[in-house]
């Protein structure tokens, strides 16, 4: 296991360092309210809370606001896994499919359990000096546990010499 995962979850789980974290990084998802839920190292959790700053017309949460909400349960442990490497690995999405079920209202938490996947792929891009990519799922659930969303975000990694 990479042993600056632990150090990468220590300081993002502090709300002031997450808080600064998302304003440098992510501003808008920021301002359209995400917050990190869960990060271990096989998964993680983000949610986003319907308001004014984040809804559509039809009074519901904007799917690019769910996407951010997708991409940082995906992202959040990517970041985690090249957060310290030597040598430093870069990551990029190159993908990304989504699927809408249910109107987005109330809390919705989005979930990854890709945590090894990415890890193997970091570590292979390591070994290689190849780019790696790898598909990793983020389902959306509503307060009802119903499912709302479920997006796959393909990431590509690459080790820099």
């Amino acid at each position: 296991m990479n042993p600056q995962f632990h150090s990468f979850r220590k300081t993002i789980s502090q709300p002031l360092k997450f808080r600064w974290f998302m304003i440098s990084k992510l501003p808008m998802g920021f301002i359209s309210g995400l917050k990190l839920e869960a990060l271990d190292p096989s998964a993680a959790t983000v949610s986003v809370r319907f308001n004014r700053l984040n809804q559509n017309p039809f009074r519901s949460i904007y799917f690019a606001v769910l996407s951010m909400a997708a991409e940082l349960s995906t992202g959040v442990q990517a970041f985690a896994q090249v957060y310290g490497r030597k040598p430093s690995v870069s990551m990029l999405v190159v993908k990304m499919n989504a699927e809408f079920y249910k109107k987005a209202v109330g809390t919705i938490q989005f979930t990854s359990t890709d945590g090894a996947l990415i890890e193997e792929a970091v570590e292979k891009s390591i070994a290689t000096g190849e780019g790696v990519t790898v598909d990793c799922t983020s389902e959306g659930i509503n307060e009802e546990s119903e499912v709302v969303a479920r997006f796959i975000f393909t990431w590509s990694f690459k080790a820099k010499t």
